[in-house]
C-alpha cells in the first residue's frame, strides 16, 4: 500500500536516520523502521485493517523513532510532536493525525495502546522478539546501549534482562496474541537454555509444525467471528431503529401539541357560546372526545416500558439477559454490571445474540409505537373533519336570530 501521505511519511523518515544522531544507534535506525513498517503491514492484514487504518499505521510505523535524533528522553512524545506538525502540512484529517499520534504514544513503555491502530504499531515495534532474528537485534539494542552510555551488562545480566523484558511483555492483536506470543515463547525458553548452559534448541522443522498449527488456529478463529459487514450491518440496523423510534416520538408530540391547543380554545371560547346557541352541544362534545382519545393515543405511544432493572449472575451464566438494553440493568451496582459486561465480551455468541436481541425488541417497541400512532392519527383525521362537518350542520339548522 502506497499513498501521498505514506510516500511523505517514508521520505522524511529516511531523511532523519541518514543524520549525525543516528550513527551510533546500531538498533533504532532505518534498518529496524523498515523492518516495523514490513511487520505493521503483516499484522494489518491479520487484523482486518480498513485502508485508512492501513495507512495510519504505516504512517506511524514509519515515524515512530524519529524522536530519537533529540536523545532517549521522551522520544515518543518528539515524534508524535514531529507527526502532528508534519501531517497538518501535508493536509491531513485532524483525525487521521489523532490516530497517528495516539500509536505512536502508544509505544512508550509499558505499552497502552487504546486503538486498533495503536495495537497494531505496538505488536510490530515488537515484533523482533518474536523472529528467529531475535538474539540479532536484542545484540544490535546491546550495542546501542553501550555506545551511548545508556546501560552495559555482562552476558549473563543481558540474558536475564531479556528474559525478564520478554516475559512481562503482551502483545495486544489477535494476530499478536496468538502467532507472535507462541513464537515469541519459543525465543525465551532458548534464552533460559543458554543461561543454565544448554544451547539445544528446537529444531527449525518441529517450529513450522508449530507455526503453521497456530497460524490454522487464527484462520479458524478469524472465520468464525463476525466480519466488518456484519459489525456494520449491527451499527446500522440500530442507527435506523433510534432514529424511526425519535420519529414517532416527533410525531406523538406534534398530535399531543395541536390537540391541547385545539381543547384549550374549546374551553375558553365554545363552551361560552353553547347557552346562546345550544345547538352546538353536539358538535362540541364530539371535538373534544376526538381529542381527548386522540392525546391517550398519542401518549400511550411515548409511554416508556420499564422492567425491574435487575438480574443475577446466574442470569448470565444461562444468557437470559440482555445487557445491552438499560432497562435489564439500571437498578444494578456498577461492580456487578462491570463483571456481566466482562463476562458477555468473552463470549462472542453472547455478545452477538444480546445485539440481535436488542435490535429485535427495538422493532417490537416501534411496531407499538407506529400501530398507537396509526390510531390516533385516524382518529384526529376522521374525527376532526366528522367534527367540523357537525359544526357546519349545527349552524345550518340552528334558528337565526
Amino acid at each position: 500500500m502506497e499513498t501521498p501521505l505514506i510516500e511523505k511519511a517514508r521520505i522524511m523518515a529516511e531523511r532523519t536516520f541518514r543524520r549525525q544522531a543516528f550513527q551510533k544507534r546500531d538498533f533504532h535506525n532505518l534498518e529496524h523502521t523498515l523492518e516495523v513498517v514490513a511487520s505493521a503491514k503483516e499484522i494489518a492484514d491479520q487484523s482486518d485493517l480498513n485502508d485508512d487504518e492501513t495507512e495510519s499505521v504505516l504512517i506511524a510505523a514509519w515515524l515512530h523513532d524519529i524522536g530519537y535524533e533529540q536523545g532517549h528522553e521522551n522520544h515518543e512524545d518528539v515524534a508524535a510532536a514531529i507527526a502532528t506538525n508534519s501531517l497538518t502540512e501535508w493536509g491531513a484529517a485532524p483525525a487521521k493525525i489523532a490516530a497517528i499520534t495516539e500509536a505512536i504514544l502508544a509505544t512508550k513503555m509499558p505499552q497502552q495502546p487504546r486503538s486498533m491502530v495503536g495495537k497494531v504499531l505496538c505488536d510490530a515495534d515488537l515484533y523482533h522478539l518474536s523472529s528467529p532474528q531475535c538474539e540479532e537485534s536484542g545484540n544490535k539494542l546491546r550495542k546501542e546501549w553501550r555506545s551511548l552510555g545508556f546501560k552495559d551488562m555482562t552476558d549473563e545480566e543481558w540474558l536475564q534482562f531479556n528474559v525478564q523484558f520478554m516475559e512481562s511483555h503482551r502483545y495486544h492483536t489477535p494476530y499478536g496474541q496468538t502467532i507472535l506470543e507462541q513464537k515469541k515463547k519459543k525465543n525465551i525458553k532458548q534464552i533460559k537454555r543458554f543461561l543454565k548452559g544448554d544451547n539445544e534448541v528446537m529444531g527449525q522443522e518441529d517450529m513450522e509444525k508449530e507455526i503453521q498449527k497456530l497460524r490454522t488456529k487464527l484462520e479458524k478463529q478469524k472465520k468464525q467471528r463476525p466480519g466488518r459487514g456484519v459489525e456494520t450491518m449491527f451499527r446500522t440496523t440500530s442507527t435506523n431503529h433510534i432514529m424511526l423510534s425519535e420519529m414517532a416520538d416527533n410525531k406523538a408530540n406534534i398530535l399531543i401539541t395541536i390537540n391541547s391547543i385545539i381543547l384549550s380554545i374549546v374551553v375558553s371560547v365554545l363552551i361560552r357560546k353553547l347557552e346562546e346557541n345550544p345547538g352546538l352541544m353536539i358538535p362540541t362534545l364530539l371535538l373534544v372526545i376526538v381529542c381527548l382519545v386522540t392525546i391517550v393515543f398519542a401518549i400511550l405511544a411515548t409511554l416508556p416500558t420499564v422492567s425491574k432493572g435487575k438480574f443475577t449472575r446466574e442470569d448470565i451464566q444461562n444468557k437470559r439477559t440482555n445487557l445491552l438494553f438499560f432497562g435489564n440493568f439500571f437498578g444494578m451496582r456498577i461492580e456487578d454490571y462491570e463483571w456481566s459486561m466482562k463476562e458477555m465480551m468473552k463470549d462472542s455468541d453472547y455478545l452477538y445474540g444480546s445485539m440481535i436481541k436488542d435490535i429485535y425488541y427495538l422493532g417490537k417497541v416501534l411496531g407499538r409505537k407506529y400501530k398507537m400512532l396509526r390510531i390516533a392519527y385516524t382518529i384526529f383525521m376522521f374525527g376532526f373533519v366528522l367534527a367540523i362537518l357537525s359544526f357546519v350542520v349545527a349552524l345550518i339548522l340552528s334558528p337565526r336570530v
